[in-house]
């Protein structure tokens, strides 16, 4: 994120600059994919398109799982909302623009670029709001619980300056000595020489 221009890094949001990597990277698996089923095996445009959206995609959902939303939530559930998502991507974006394009006479590399494109955005609104929603929002194991050790003596400082000593009655230094309290001196009772000579003037 530094490395974005003009003040990008303020406006972009992290999981959409991964996505991006991400996608970019599964993008161009998907691509050489489709070269060898459909330009090298000469299979059917449709069946080439499918196979190596699948390949790329089932990559993609563990490079962003793992590696961008970084979700520890139950990988079942996810795996069930992103088969749906793509699904309906596949249905909208790539039958319906991409091998829509291809049937118009547009070379087949192009129409998966321009689908691509729509499918890009479609698949990160989804993956960002419903299917790695969990993400972020977990707390640090044990944040906002007071430990119980560190409050009976938060703040308490004793006579030697000690911090976690629990308070006691204020002593008096005498004669470049400090002078400690008894027992005693928790109920009040004198300190010092006073104590010492049983009331003497």
């Amino acid at each position: 994120m530094r490395f974005l221009p003009l003040g990008l890094s303020r406006i972009v949001a992290p999981t959409f600059l991964g996505f991006c990597l991400i996608n970019g990277f599964t993008f161009g698996v998907d691509l050489g994919l489709l070269t060898v089923f459909h330009g090298v095996l000469g299979w059917p445009v449709w069946l080439a398109i499918t196979l190596a959206y699948v390949c790329a995609f089932g990559l993609s959902f563990a490079l962003n799982r793992t590696f961008n939303f970084h979700s520890h939530a139950a990988v079942g559930r996810q795996l069930v909302l992103y088969i749906v998502a793509i699904a309906v991507n596949y249905a909208a974006f790539l039958l319906g623009v991409g091998a829509g394009l291809t049937a118009l006479g547009i070379e087949y590399h192009v129409s998966r670029v321009l689908a691509g494109a729509c499918e890009g955005v479609f698949m990160y609104a989804v993956m960002r709001w419903v299917i790695f929603r969990d993400s972020g929002q977990g707390q640090v194991e044990g944040a906002g619980e007071p430990d119980l050790a560190d409050g009976a003596f938060a703040g308490v400082e004793g006579a030697d300056g000690a911090v976690g000593v629990p308070a006691g009655p204020p002593v008096e230094p005498e004669g470049g000595v400090v002078a400690l309290g008894d027992p005693g001196d928790a109920a009040g009772g004198p300190v010092g020489p006073q104590a010492r000579g049983g009331g003497r003037e």
